[in-house]
């Protein structure tokens, strides 16, 4: 018997980027605690193949494909979704990219292509889903920010001044829409195991430096993010709002790893 505080039974979430890495270990979470799940994604055949998966564990799914850079295609999703599952109770807003260089090797092209993938489209989506929570009498928005939230990374400055604005927004929504008993609150992801991270993994010298800033020791998986987000879908976090949790084995947790200060006895 599912905990009442977790069970998201008869709730239907919405997952942007839902087809894949943090998106769907995100979306499995809540069809494992019973949401009905749409998983927003631009490909067709990865929406199939996850929409596959989550009907497996027993919910209704839906693939929709969408770009969240396109405001009309954003509320065309909203309404199809609404129109094949019933409502909108809970948004995953997690669609994303990363273009990693040096903040003077940059387009305005590529800022803006940035930014309207990573921030704008958080805005739009949760825009846009708003009418549909407040017609149920409440929702939860779950935004996916990462660690350069909080840190500066110099070789993905545009994507870490994105993801530091998906806190703010996060962070103003839960106050404006606090009174409609809509919950907004962020993830930030550390360093997990997906496609957008596959070079990073790769690169030995690199692979040692996160393993040994990572108390845990290890890289995360896409399913470590689905406790998180369980927890801030469901009515267990009722009281919690404008807050920002980082999901990265402790990495935002110290300074540097080691037993004792050098020259200590």
């Amino acid at each position: 018997m599912k905990n009442p505080l977790f069970d998201l039974t008869g709730k239907v979430a919405v997952v942007t980027g839902g087809n894949g890495g943090i998106g769907l270990g995100c979306a499995i979470g809540l069809a494992n605690a019973g949401a009905d799940i749409a998983v927003w994604g631009r490909s067709q055949s990865k929406n199939n193949s996850a929409v596959q998966q989550l009907t497996s564990l027993g919910v209704r799914a839906v693939g929709i494909v969408v770009d969240v850079t396109d405001r009309e295609a954003i509320d065309s999703a909203t309404s199809q979704t609404v129109r094949e599952l019933g409502g909108i109770d809970v948004l995953i807003a997690n669609a994303g990219i990363n273009i990693r260089k040096r903040p003077e090797e940059f387009s305005i092209s590529e800022w803006h292509q940035i930014m309207d993938a990573n921030i704008t489209s958080v805005f739009e989506c949760a825009q846009s889903i708003y009418p549909e929570m407040k017609k149920r009498g409440g929702g939860k928005i779950v935004t996916i920010g990462s660690l350069t939230s909080i840190f500066g990374f110099g070789v993905s400055p545009v994507y870490a001044a994105a993801k530091g604005a998906v806190v703010q927004l996060s962070k103003s929504l839960a106050s404006a829409w606090g009174k409609d008993n809509i919950q907004v609150n962020s993830i930030l992801p550390g360093w997990i195991k997906t496609q957008m991270t596959q070079r990073a993994q790769g690169d030995e010298k690199f692979n040692e430096l996160v393993l040994e800033r990572t108390p845990v020791g290890r890289w995360g998986d896409p399913s470590d993010l689905a406790g998180a987000a369980v927890f801030l879908s469901s009515k267990a976090s009722d009281f919690v709002t404008g807050t920002a949790i980082p999901i990265d084995g402790g990495f935002s947790s110290v300074l540097f790893l080691f037993d004792a200060p050098p020259g200590s006895s």
